[in-house]
């Protein structure tokens, strides 16, 4: 199993000191990856914890790609149809270029309506859209020659897209039967929410989807917080994890209050959980 770990790009926590700092700690300790989340317009009613601020997350790995070497740097996921297909794909290009393919793409369709209202996206086609960007992300990255594509909803002309890296690792979020469908189809990986007694039997189904369709295993990402003053309860945690088929375990430390509590944080798991 590989391990990852989020950090707070919202909230008093996401000054650049503090991302600077939990995210050198990340990659000193071992981890994998760190992982930002994605929200752009918090409607007031929805500030608990953030109070409305939010970084945008591909500004934000840009950022952080800078100031490290090695630590992997992705989103837990983007929310696809709140932006514009080839722009995102561009983004996404000068990321993976710039952090020397460092990125994990993780994608979702959204979920909160005021969000999609502010933005003025069609909530309804959420979906749809999400499918479409997909496909636009791996037409740009997968053809070496200019190519037109035209979509149901995106269409353009050949246009020659440069820089153009390896495309970094798509995975899937979302629990439905249409995000395990997006996996066969676009992704290297599934990010779903159900818990571990629900989701073996998941993963089975998947894992057989991929090979009708002849594509390798996918990547079984799961996101949690635990109690790391238990320690004996985080490993049995991990375990179960692991049982239930998940090969990437995202740490989710909720709302550190500051760098010095997630830098302990992370050290105890890296070194008296998973060791």
């Amino acid at each position: 199993m590989k391990y990852g770990i989020a950090i707070r790009n919202m909230g008093p926590q996401s000054q650049a000191s503090t991302l600077l700092s939990c995210a050198k700690t990340a990659e000193r300790c071992g981890f994998d990856a760190a992982f930002v989340s994605d929200h752009l317009c918090i409607p007031p009613d929805q500030t608990e914890g953030s109070g409305g601020r939010y970084l945008d997350v591909l500004t934000t790995l840009a950022f952080l790609a800078g100031a490290t070497s090695r630590i992997r740097l992705g989103i837990s996921v983007l929310v696809l149809p709140y932006r514009p297909a080839v722009l995102t794909a561009k983004q996404i290009a000068t990321i993976q270029e710039l952090s020397g393919g460092r990125m994990i793409l993780g994608a979702g369709v959204g979920w909160m309506k005021p969000e999609f209202e502010a933005l003025g996206a069609d909530m309804k086609k959420r979906g749809a859209m999400t499918s479409e960007t997909l496909r636009v992300i791996r037409h740009l990255f997968d053809h070496s020659e200019p190519a037109a594509f035209h979509g149901k909803l995106v269409s353009f002309p050949a246009f020659v897209f440069e820089p153009r890296p390896a495309r970094p690792p798509i995975w899937i979020g979302g629990g439905s039967e249409m995000a395990m469908r997006r996996v066969v189809e676009f992704g290297d990986g599934w990010h779903p929410m159900q818990r571990a007694a629900e989701l073996k039997p998941l993963v089975e189904d998947l894992r057989g989807m991929m090979r009708v369709a002849g594509r390798p295993e996918p990547e079984i990402i799961v996101r949690r917080g635990l109690r790391l003053d238990d320690i004996g309860a985080a490993r049995a945690r991990l375990d179960a994890e692991r049982e239930a088929g998940a090969t990437y375990f995202i740490l989710d430390l909720g709302r550190y209050p500051d760098e010095r509590e997630f830098a302990r944080a992370a050290e105890t798991f890296m070194s008296k959980v998973v060791s």
